[in-house]
């Protein structure tokens, strides 16, 4: 459902130009929770963002579900974000003037949904992700863990299959972390969907069947995490980076 065959991009500023993914090739054919695992800089950024259609490669195929992302014309990206893929953002994206259930539906308003339809399902998904009783609430009245939890009902709209998460416990302290990353990791099990979270650190990488690990723009191989609690993990990104 996610291939990536030897994908480059690149930055450029008057300055210099930076090679954020140098021939990157990625496959994942099975529902799960994944990781794309990197320091800083490494490009897992830049490859959850093509992934989403939220930028092009300069060279090479991204494939999502049926979609030729690095094909598609501006018009088709934007059919494809809103009803193929759901991406959640670390700082969540929240519309500050918005309630959390008209947050929710924001996406199908846009589309011209009906709003009967629209209310349904924004209820059925903040209670599905458990925050139903704060669908009356604007983001200021929410804590961490229930404004994420929004977003991600946010991005299950017209239930995508594939959905990418950014960091997105970055802003989320120790014990609302390990309870989004359960909550991914129920997503991905009860709805059948592909969920890859970029992330750098081995405890959020430990919640994830396979670990993609990138470092200086390249695939440098997996982790199967079975088994493996954090410091685990740090111990097989370790030696998969000397390795290589």
């Amino acid at each position: 459902m996610i291939r990536c065959v030897n994908v480059h991009k690149a930055y450029r500023t008057p300055e210099r130009e930076v090679q954020a993914l140098r021939g990157v090739d990625l496959t994942i054919d099975r529902p799960g929770f994944y990781a794309i695992m990197g320091q800083s800089g490494s490009g897992k950024s830049t490859l959850l963002h093509l992934l989403g259609g939220l930028d092009k490669p300069d060279q090479g195929e991204v494939h999502v579900g049926q979609a030729a992302v690095h094909n598609l014309s501006e018009r088709e990206l934007d059919a494809f974000r809103r009803k193929q893929i759901g991406i959640v953002f670390q700082q969540f994206n929240l519309i500050p003037t918005l309630t959390a259930r008209q947050n929710v539906e924001l996406p199908g308003l846009l589309a011209g949904e009906k709003s009967d339809w629209l209310y349904k399902r924004s209820t059925e998904l903040l209670e599905a992700l458990g925050v139903g009783e704060r669908g009356g609430h604007r983001p200021d009245a929410l804590s961490g863990g229930e404004q994420q939890r929004v977003a991600i009902a946010r991005s299950l709209l017209y239930s995508p299959k594939v959905l990418l998460a950014d960091e997105p416990t970055g802003a989320l302290d120790s014990a609302s972390s390990g309870k989004l990353w359960n909550l991914l990791g129920q997503l991905a099990k009860e709805r059948e969907m592909i969920v890859v979270m970029v992330t750098h650190e081995p405890a959020a990488a430990a919640n994830c069947e396979q670990i993609f690990v990138v470092r200086d723009g390249r695939m440098f191989g997996k982790i199967t995490t079975e088994g493996l609690d954090a410091a685990g993990v740090a111990t097989r990104y370790q030696q998969l980076v000397r390795a290589a």
